[in-house]
């Protein structure tokens, strides 16, 4: 009888079989990871492991339905659904759930997303009185986020010297205050952030040791996945979890740990040894996915980094065609060439165009490639872009959801409370929430107490509150009781929201009403796949909502989309893999990003975020780069990045010659010096330390042919000397007497502005 156990290679035989004790399985890219964590879970399964007892926790929840379905094609559906599986957040949002009266939540707790969130923090901010453009709402949400990620609670936050000195030196002496009162106001509303999640099933360990010792009894086996993206609150909620059996299994791989900016701690996966000493180590280094070029290549980059699990990925795919380089004058050159080169890829490789991806550093580079993509009639998807359920009128119906299931949601209270329009203006709104603030309940309370408080609104607001509370009110049986979708339609209907949308004649009133009836047809896909999953009882609008909030971005996948380009950031392409990948903006300062270039920590990061970028190609990776970037309106001067130098040149097809070492001569020593400046210059306070000639590189070569230049015959088109710039031309000028300036493009030095009367300028006879 053929066994699943002999699907798997050597290696991956002995991270599935060997169940008891702690194991780190590094995973390199392509190896079969996922096969890996889905086959130990059925080995498990067949060896007789209750599956209730089983925790295996992912990034996405698309992720956790794909393994399950690949479990249950080995073991059986019965077991295979009864296994705790899911992302970090749906599996504790569901722990939160059963024991959230603990903490003093209602059990019906709403999760906000980011734009909740950052709505209550611009309302907090504006009753605060604090200026917005010093406490951007985006910015104070990112600080309250990384503290919680950190495990760090309010009052922890407010009683740290270090971190409130950190925030009087940023001018946001308010910061302590403002997470407090976030925290209040969530609390409040029975509302938790994503961040919550984590943290509060962090406090509910630590201060009810009786729950963690039922949920350690419960769980005597734990997977994590992806456990390089882990962050502090997460590698905590493990270490507690496995404390009693330690049967904890982790798999990952620390060259792609690339997300240290949401709080990821690549710490967690090098030091599971110091964790957990009695430890098997397990390394895939059998890339299944991509050519032996493409492997060999990434390998010869990311030996560079100091801090990593040493490992030699190799594929025993087809040698494959060696990494193509494009260089552009331009950057909309370089945005020609990729989509000429895209067409020709079609051509020559029969491919599809879904069998395509370009990827980029940062989201602003997208502008051009779409531009092209059009121009050239090239159908694409951007990743990142607007989410179906952030488009207005989803979120609109879904707040009428929320407010029924949880009627203490503020937030969803002043979202809906005036749509459609019932003339319940802003005055009436902040009469509304300062009375709630003064008695500390929920807007929704505040409403329903109306007539026993005093308060200064006109008998016409409070009427039409009234006639509000007792609409919503109407809704909340059946959100607990009937059928999803019958619940869902109604609200819908009686709300106003139908008739609202459909008396817009428009052809963005008709596409906001095709949206509102496709989130209806995601209620009943949602009906039948829990009945699929064998759950017997109603699926209510409860049950909906916990399972829209705790949606990922990559766990939306629209069908009609999938035969185009897809268009991403490198971060944003983390799990998936294309036949083709344009790996684009190769160069100095956009990547490594300037922002990421001060420490030798973050240039790893960068290296391993190239390592990903490569890694995500089957067949071919085609590698561009512009030598003049227009920024700030400015063009810009660009060297080719020093990754593009790192690759082994065996493995590329280059126009440059070989430096003699094996690599090109992509980056300058002017480009590898200043970054170590750049280093140096934060180490001692941001000095800024005197120009001199970097070691090693040939001093700015002198004309022969100089002359002398009065500043009255520096004009446009003037081409000029600099003794630090070298060459140059002079694009403008501006100004009269002594504040006359020059913009002049160096050829070396790139785009500078200069006082005329200290440049010292040369002219070129």
């Amino acid at each position: 009888m053929h066994s699943y156990l002999d699907e798997l290679s050597e290696s991956q035989r002995e991270a599935v079989t060997t169940s008891e004790g702690p194991s780190l399985v590094i995973a390199a890219a392509g190896s079969g990871k996922t096969r890996v964590l889905t086959y130990r879970i059925a080995h498990l399964l067949n060896l007789g492991v209750p599956p209730w007892s089983i925790l295996a926790l992912t990034f996405t929840n698309k992720a956790a339905r794909e393994m399950k379905e690949r479990i249950a094609k080995i073991v059986g559906d019965s077991d295979a659904h009864k296994l705790w599986m899911g992302t970090f957040h749906s599996i504790f949002a569901r722990i939160l759930r059963s024991e959230a009266e603990l903490l003093g939540y209602s059990k019906n707790f709403t999760i906000y997303d980011t734009t909740d969130s950052r709505n209550l923090i611009v309302q907090i901010i504006k009753e605060l009185g604090l200026d917005s453009q010093v406490y951007k709402p985006g910015e104070v949400l990112s600080r309250i986020s990384s503290a919680k990620n950190n495990l760090v609670t309010p009052q922890a936050y407010a009683a740290n010297s270090s971190i409130i000195a950190q925030d009087v030196k940023a001018r946001k002496s308010e910061m302590s205050r403002l997470y407090s009162l976030y925290t209040q106001r969530c609390f409040k509303s029975s509302a938790m952030d994503f961040d919550d999640l984590l943290l509060n099933i962090n406090i509910l360990f630590r201060d009810f040791p009786d729950v963690l010792l039922r949920y350690q009894n419960r769980f005597r086996y734990i997977l994590v996945d992806e456990y390089q993206d882990t962050n502090f609150a997460q590698y905590f909620i493990v270490k507690k979890l496995s404390e009693k059996y330690r049967n904890v299994c982790v798999v990952g791989d620390d060259a792609q740990s690339i997300y240290s900016f949401r709080g990821a701690k690549i710490e967690n996966i090098l030091n599971f040894r110091n964790d957990y000493p009695d430890y098997k180590l397990f390394k895939l280094e059998q890339n299944y996915r991509s050519t032996q070029t493409i492997v060999n290549a990434a390998n010869s980059v990311i030996e560079n980094n100091q801090k990593q699990i040493k490992k030699v990925a190799f594929s025993a795919n087809e040698v494959g065609d060696k990494i193509k380089l494009i260089k552009a004058y331009t950057d909309q050159e370089e945005g020609f060439l990729v989509a000429s080169e895209i067409l020709n890829t079609i051509r020559d490789k029969s491919c599809a165009y879904s069998d395509i991806a370009i990827l980029y550093r940062t989201n602003a580079q997208s502008r051009i490639f779409e531009e092209t993509l059009r121009k050239r009639n090239i159908p694409y998807r951007v990743y990142g872009s607007l989410s179906f359920y952030q488009r207005k009128e989803i979120k609109d119906l879904l707040a009428y959801f929320r407010l029924s299931v949880n009627p203490n949601d503020d937030e969803a209270f002043v979202r809906i409370v005036n749509y459609p329009a019932r003339g319940i203006g802003s005055t009436t709104l902040q009469h509304l929430q300062e009375l709630a603030n003064v008695q500390n309940i929920s807007l929704w309370e505040t409403a329903q107490q109306l007539k026993q408080l005093n308060h200064q609104l006109k008998p016409a607001a409070v009427k039409k509150l009234t006639d509000f509370v007792g609409m919503v009110g109407g809704f909340q049986s059946a959100v607990y009781t009937a059928d999803a979708y019958e619940a869902a339609y109604s609200i819908a209907r009686n709300s106003g929201i139908l008739t609202d949308l459909k008396a817009d004649k428009t052809q963005e009133g008709l596409s906001r009403l095709q949206n509102i009836e496709e989130l209806l047809n995601s209620i009943r896909e949602f009906i039948e796949a829990r009945r699929n999953e064998g759950v017997d009882e109603t699926t209510t609008l409860v049950d909906y909502l916990e399972n829209v909030a705790l949606l990922t971005s990559l766990d939306n996948d629209d069908p009609n989309d999938r035969n185009r380009i897809s268009v991403m950031t490198i971060h944003s392409a983390k799990g998936l893999e294309f036949d083709y990948v344009f790996l684009t903006g190769l160069e100095e300062n956009l990547f490594p990003s300037n922002m990421s270039m001060n420490t030798p920590e973050e240039l790893e990061e960068e290296r391993r975020l190239f390592y990903v970028a490569l890694t995500r190609a089957a067949k071919g990776v085609t590698i561009s780069f512009a030598q003049t970037r227009l920024k700030w309106g400015n063009i810009n001067i660009s060297n080719p990045s020093r990754f593009i130098s790192e690759i082994d040149q065996r493995y590329v097809e280059s126009p440059f010659e070989p430096d003699g070492g094996g690599h090109l001569k992509a980056t300058s020593e002017l480009s590898r010096q200043t970054s170590i400046n750049n280093f140096e210059k934060k180490s001692i306070g941001n000095r800024a330390a005197p120009y001199s000639q970097p070691p090693g590189r040939t001093p700015v070569s002198v004309p022969e042919n100089l002359k002398e230049l009065p500043p009255e015959e520096i004009c446009e088109g003037v081409e000029v000397y600099h003794g630090k710039f070298g060459q140059g031309k002079v694009l403008s000028v501006e100004g009269e007497g002594a504040n006359k300036k020059a913009t002049v493009l160096f050829t070396e030095a790139g785009q500078k502005n200069l006082l005329i009367k200290f440049a010292n300028l040369k002219g070129i006879a």
